[in-house]
């Protein structure tokens, strides 16, 4: 099963980019996320859409 939402510090990775760059993406609405108790996680259809747009 794929995964669904992804943590900051995989969405840094699955970008090739530092977790500063995520953090910026998340306040920009780039990235959308979710919280899930304590831990605010990234959903993978908002890193689909962000790489696809950079085409």
């Amino acid at each position: 099963m794929e995964k669904l939402l992804v943590s900051i510090p995989d969405a840094a990775t699955a970008l090739s980019v530092g977790r500063t760059t995520v953090y910026e993406l998340m306040r920009s609405g780039q990235l959308d996320t979710r919280k899930m108790g304590r831990r605010r996680l990234i959903t993978a259809e908002s890193l689909r859409r962000l790489v696809e747009k950079q085409d």
